[in-house]
């Protein structure tokens, strides 16, 4: 849809719908000329995607259409993508939101027309006047401003930084930013209106985007928002149409000058305070870690992010060259005397770009390229588009990124083996030569280099990274023993030995002087349910020892008896367990044992004319397929797997997991993990499992199995095996654990999320026992009402207990609509100390959930008396 010159006047736009065309903005309209139009850059002709591209069919961006040309960083969900650099180039100064990078933490959320108009934003915490506005409100009782800002994500550029060393951020290419003409109120006045207080100091915005770790928040410094010349908008429209939905639909918060991360979508709540956001993704995001912090030592330490000298507000300055363009081929032939090299160049907090500088002689002399500022030419515009004042005359802070261009002659390049681009801004603030690598990968902006090679009368350009997979010189180099880090591009000098990576160190399993081989004889001899041997990596290890304390119970030893388990050992063990097994280690396996024993440890044959009752066994791998998925929330489903045949029973007693095994979809290694199934312990034939998908997150990657099983396609084998757990509901009060039977007469259950599963599969066994007296008490933490699983089924059980004899169950909300009438917080010491009492002997407390939620109630219910190895249990 091409913009018109009546839609540039009048502000309205053919997209809005109906509803809101009696709330358009009311702006003071100013005659335009046609030669006034054409002065100004307008955006470039759009046409919005309509269809549902069938990557996104079946995720959670499923009512999203979307353009196919952008490049997907983050697999098919969550969206994450950059233009390919040329069409976003060739758009010129503005941006089509159909080619605007995005960059999405979970899936977007579904807004309908009809609910635009009463989409409400908040602003509270240390005001006056806490206020809620509605869409209607925003548009109709504040002044709005049209002005073009560029948006940069602050992982621009950051494919460089993973391919010198992986760091825990996706790998955009010099793509992730953009340029529109944004239009919408200053936040300054939707605050005034709330009447800050003295103390106030910050502004916290949060965005209506449901992420694992909560809603997408973050802060800006109040003054700052306040300030006219910082620009900082709510913005509803993008280029002289309603935002699209991943862009924001329908209002979103805009801070020029300042990394994306900074201006949240889908606004909901601005939240003045007098500390910077506590918010999740505000700390554990956008920030610069300095460059001696490993990952390792930033998950170790969490004072790294809550250092706020580390966080990143302001851009850094920057460029790139469009042209040439990756794997450009110059013909030397039909080449015209002189070839011009173009690109962009941004800087942050409102400095405007003052020199970009071409070399063609690593850095020895430099060349001044030509600038276009074409932000300047709204400087001189006076009236309105799109419905919003344009306000910049008086303005002289520069938030949009300039075109630079420079002609060179052939025979120059034909001459240097590589062209060189580096940017100063006006606070002489220039880009470096080297890297300064991080954790998180971000703000990159050492000098672009386009290399240029020379082979058979043609010249080909490649750019340091290929977003689009792999390619580069920047990989070729590294493939070729490079150093990236010399100081040199990683081009080796004459007399510099090739470069060979550190290796990464290897955990020791073996003890000392240990020098015993065995043969298969005498480790099957030794390989019972009370000597549990195994092997891994062709070690023997006795782990009769540990045959009480492993935190997956004795079975999960026993089960390895006699077997090699080297693949899910290594695969489900932290760094901690590996250090402990010299302990355990005993001798070496000879060859010719070891591969009678790989021979010999097949799983169980399914080609037998009697089919096997149980289809679960503890030493071999039973393989299962995936018939169903159930979606229960965006981020939860319920995989249904087929067993060998209908009548067959799964075999876990009520309270125990099974191991699952599938291959991880990057690195075709196989990801092991253990879960509870949700089915009832008779369900033949069929198992169905509740798991949480723990999706990608802009400083954390996302959960190996969890990801891998969400993009498994029907009829996919599942590997199988169990039980495991230390734990087991026998009926009627009777419990075994750690191989102890005892009796209880009441089990305190606190649970988070997926952690409801094991407790689930007791609660069920007890409330579908007339003849069971157990008395049930469930603590059920989660953020918001919707995170609640089994809900159906848990108001069942209470339902099913009239007299509420033996079914007590408590919801408790951190995130709590405001009608909601349960209980509000985290499961803390107050709510611990009211259900799980004084400690007795007959009464257990059962604990599953994240590891943040067993870490503080162990520590409370030891607090409060509890003795862990009588009394207390964690799944």
């Amino acid at each position: 849809m091409s913009t018109t010159i009546t839609q540039v006047r009048t502000g309205i736009s053919p997209s809005i719908p109906r509803t809101l065309k009696s709330a358009q903005i009311k702006v003071k309209e100013q005659e335009i000329s046609s030669l006034d139009i054409a002065d100004i850059p307008l955006p470039p002709p759009s046409k919005g995607p309509s269809e549902i591209l069938k990557i996104d069919q079946g995720t959670p961006d499923s009512h999203v259409p979307r353009d196919p040309r952008l490049i997907r960083l983050t697999g098919v969900h969550p969206f994450n993508v950059e233009a390919p650099l040329t069409p976003l180039f060739k758009e010129g100064f503005l941006t089509s939101p159909e080619l605007f990078y995005v960059r999405n933490h979970g899936p977007v959320p579904q807004v309908r027309d009809e609910d635009i108009p009463n989409w409400e934003i908040s602003i509270e915490g240390l005001v006056e006047n806490p206020i809620v506005l509605n869409f209607k409100q925003i548009l109709q009782n504040y002044d709005q401003i049209t002005a073009p800002i560029t948006l940069v994500c602050a992982g621009n550029r950051r494919k460089e930084q993973n391919t010198v060393r992986k760091s825990k951020g996706f790998s955009w290419g010099p793509a992730g930013l953009s340029t529109a003409l944004f239009t919408g109120p200053m936040m300054a006045e939707i605050i005034k209106s709330a009447k800050p207080l003295r103390r106030a100091k910050y502004v916290c915005m949060e965005g209506a985007d449901k992420l694992p770790n909560g809603h997408y928040g973050t802060s800006v410094k109040l003054n700052w928002v306040m300030d006219p010349n910082r620009m900082i908008m709510l913005a509803h429209k993008m280029n002289g149409e309603d935002l699209r939905p991943d862009h924001g639909r329908p209002l979103r918060a805009v801070v020029p000058g300042q990394i994306g991360g900074r201006s949240v979508k889908w606004l909901k709540k601005l939240i003045i305070t007098d500390a910077p956001s506590d918010n999740w993704y505000h700390i554990y995001d956008n920030r610069v870690l300095p460059t001696m912090v490993s990952p390792d030592m930033a998950s170790q330490d969490p004072s790294w992010w809550r250092d706020d000298r580390y966080a990143i507000y302001d851009l850094n300055v920057n460029s790139a060259a469009a042209y040439p363009q990756h794997k450009e081929v110059l013909d030397l032939a039909s080449a015209g005397p002189s070839y011009t090299a173009k690109g962009y160049a941004y800087a942050g907090g409102g400095r405007r770009v003052t020199r970009v500088e071409i070399s063609l002689d690593k850095g020895n002399s430099w060349r001044l390229a030509n600038i276009q500022y074409a932000e300047d030419k709204y400087r001189d515009f006076e009236g309105a588009l799109y419905g919003g004042r344009v306000d910049m005359s008086w303005r002289e802070t520069c938030f949009c990124w300039s075109f630079w261009s420079l002609d060179i002659p052939v025979t120059e390049l034909e001459n240097s083996d590589a062209l060189l681009v580096r940017a100063m801004d006006e606070a002489l603030s220039l880009q470096p030569k080297d890297m300064y690598w991080s954790v998180l990968g971000m703000m990159n902006n050492p000098w672009f280099r386009v290399t240029i090679t020379k082979e058979n009368g043609k010249l080909l350009f490649e750019h340091p990274t290929d977003p689009t997979g792999p390619g580069g010189w920047m990989e070729r180099i590294k493939k070729a023993g490079g150093d990236l880090t010399n100081g040199n591009w990683g081009e080796r000098q004459e007399g510099e030995e090739i470069f060979v990576p550190e290796p990464v160190l290897e955990i020791n399993m073996k003890k000392d002087g240990v020098n015993k081989v065995i043969d298969l004889e005498e480790f099957k001899s030794n390989s019972s349910d009370e000597k549990p041997w195994f092997v891994v990596n062709g070690e023997v290890y006795d782990g009769t020892a540990f045959l009480a304390g492993h935190p997956g119970g004795a079975q999960s030893i026993i089960s390895a008896a006699g077997t090699d388990v080297s693949e899910e050992f290594l695969e489900i063990h932290s760094e901690t367990a590996k250090k402990m097994m010299p302990d355990y280690h005993i001798g070496t396996l000879d060859k010719a044992s070891l591969k009678a024993l790989h021979q010999t440890s097949s799983s169980p044959s399914t080609s037998n004319t009697t089919p096997r009752e149980v289809f679960l066994t503890p030493k071999s791998w039973t393989k299962a397929t995936l018939t169903k998925v159930t979606t229960v929330s965006w981020d939860t489903r319920i995989f249904t797997l087929s067993l060998e045949h209908e009548t067959q029973l799964l075999g876990l007693p009520t309270g125990q997991h099974l191991m699952l095994k599938i291959p991880d979809l990057k690195s075709k290694a196989s990801v092991i993990r253990s879960y509870t199934p949700i089915s009832e312990t008779s369900q033949r034939g069929t198992v169905d499992i509740l798991i949480k998908i723990y999706f990608d997150s802009p400083s954390i990657p996302g959960g190996r199995m969890t990801t891998a099983l969400d993009k498994l396609p029907l009829d996919s084998m599942i590997e199988c095996k169990g039980p495991t757990g230390r734990f087991e509901y026998l009926g009627a009060g009777q419990v075994l654990c750690g191989g102890k039977e005892r009796t209880v007469r009441e089990f305190v259950m606190i649970c988070g999320g997926t952690g409801i599963t094991p407790v689930y599969q007791v609660l069920r066994a007890v409330m579908q026992d007339e003849k069971d007296r157990t008395r049930c008490v469930l603590l059920d933490g989660n953020r918001q009402e919707e995170d609640i699983l089994c809900r159906a089924e848990l108001d069942g059980f209470e339902a099913m207990d009239a007299k509420k004899e033996k079914c007590k169950i408590v919801h408790t909300l951190t995130k709590g609509p405001e009608n909601w009438g349960g209980r509000r917080g985290r499961i803390d010491e107050a709510l611990m100390t009211e259900y799980a009492g004084t400690p007795n002997d007959q009464t257990m407390v059962l604990v599953c959930g994240p590891e943040a939620l067993e870490k503080a109630s162990k520590k409370l219910l030891l607090g409060l008396g509890w003795v862990e190895e009588a009394n207390l249990h964690y799944f």
